[in-house]
C-alpha cells in the first residue's frame, strides 16, 4: 500500500482497534496463478497477533492458500471531501479514509474443536449483548454437520501497515472546517471526523 509518511499509522493499538471495528475483511491470495479475493469476517487475537476465519469448502481459495503470502485488507470508514468546505476556490475534491493491510501465511485448521471455538468467538462478537441466541445451545450434531462445509484457518501477522488519509497535508484551519462539515453528515463521515479531531490534538 502506498503510504506517505504523514498518513502512516504506526501505533499497533490503533491498528488493532481499526481491525476490530472493521473486521469484515478482504482476503487476497493466488488461485491457479491468478489473484483471488474472498470477503469474510475475521477475528483478531491481539495477544498472539493471529487472525482467525473460515472459508466455505466449495471456495477454491483455501486449497492453495497455505505457504502463500496473503494480503488481508480491512477498510475503515471513508467519505468524499468537498472543496467547498475549504474556504478557497483553489482546490479539488478528494477522499478521506482509513485502512489496514495485513500480510502473512495462512495455516489451515485440522481440528473440528478449534474451528467451532472460532465460530463461537465470532458469534459472541457480533451478537447483541442481550441477544437470546447462543451457539453453545445449538445441537452439537447439527453443528458438526455444518462444520464439514467450512474450512477454518489462522493467519499469523507477519507484517502490518495502516493508513489514515485525513487531510493532514492541509493547514489546520482547513482541517477544522472539514471536520465541522463531516460532523453534519452521516455515521461514516462522523467517524472520519472523530479520527481527524484526534489528529488535531
Amino acid at each position: 500500500m502506498y503510504v506517505p509518511s504523514h498518513f502512516k499509522i504506526d501505533d499497533l493499538t490503533r491498528l488493532y482497534a481499526l481491525i476490530d471495528a472493521h473486521s469484515f475483511a478482504t482476503v487476497i491470495s493466488q488461485v491457479q496463478g491468478h489473484p483471488f479475493a474472498t470477503h469474510i469476517p475475521l477475528l483478531l487475537d491481539p495477544a498472539t497477533h493471529i487472525l482467525y476465519g473460515h472459508f466455505a469448502r466449495p471456495n477454491p481459495q483455501w486449497q492453495e492458500i497455505e505457504d502463500q503470502e496473503t494480503l488481508v485488507i480491512f477498510q475503515g470508514h471513508h467519505g468524499y471531501i468537498s472543496p467547498s468546505w475549504y474556504g478557497t476556490a483553489s482546490a479539488v475534491p478528494t477522499w478521506n479514509y482509513t485502512a489496514v493491510h495485513v500480510y502473512g501465511k495462512a495455516q489451515l485448521m485440522q481440528e473440528e474443536e478449534e474451528v467451532l471455538h472460532v465460530l463461537q468467538q465470532l458469534t459472541r462478537k457480533y451478537e447483541e449483548s442481550n441477544s437470546p441466541y447462543n451457539l453453545d445451545a445449538v445441537d452439537p450434531a447439527y453443528l458438526a454437520g455444518l462444520s464439514k462445509g467450512i474450512q477454518g484457518f489462522k493467519l499469523p501477522i507477519a507484517r502490518i501497515e495502516g493508513k489514515a488519509k485525513l487531510s493532514q497535508n492541509h493547514p489546520i484551519e482547513r482541517q477544522e472546517r472539514i471536520v465541522a462539515a463531516l460532523e453534519q453528515k452521516g455515521c461514516a463521515e462522523r467517524e472520519i471526523a472523530a479520527w481527524m479531531r484526534e489528529n488535531l490534538k
